[in-house]
């Protein structure tokens, strides 16, 4: 377990973490080779295999420092809480609560806070051109009934 993680729980086909509240997300920096203030990664607690997830707070006012892109993976962003700016290339978007962006490997992309409030976001990075299909096909239902243990 990591030191972002307060706890960790494993079954035989799950793993999952508790990092706390987003509020709390400041107090770690994590990152290689830099360290990024409000950034965790999860790939390692998690134990995932295909798929890299970062929870991320920028303060405000803050930036990205430089422009990235990647050599494989795209990456998902999620924003679940304040707003700013992302810019991918040279298209410049809004971005608050509930936009969801999509970068392919090659887009240049920097994003920053420009309002007075915290910008919470969640980022997946995956393998592009790796996904066969889709979630729905993918899935195998059950033929078992649906039952809860009341505590």
């Amino acid at each position: 377990m990591s030191q972002f993680v307060n706890s960790t729980i494993e079954g035989k086909n799950f793993s999952a973490v508790q990092v706390g509240k987003w509020e709390d997300l400041l107090q770690y920096k994590n990152g290689n080779p830099f360290k990024a203030p409000g950034k965790v990664f999860l790939k390692d607690d998690l134990q995932c295999t295909g798929m890299e997830v970062s929870l991320n707070v920028f303060p405000p006012g803050i930036s990205m420092s430089f422009y990235h892109k990647h050599r494989e993976n795209e990456e998902l962003y999620i924003f679940v809480k304040g707003q700013g700016e992302f810019k991918i290339d040279d298209e410049i978007l809004e971005i608050k609560e509930g936009t969801v962006i999509r970068v392919a490997q090659e887009g240049e992309r920097i994003w920053r806070n420009n309002s007075s409030e915290p910008l919470y976001f969640i980022c997946i990075q995956a393998k592009a051109d790796t996904l066969e299909e889709s979630n729905i096909e993918d899935g195998i239902r059950l033929n078992k009934s649906v039952e809860w243990l009341e505590k």
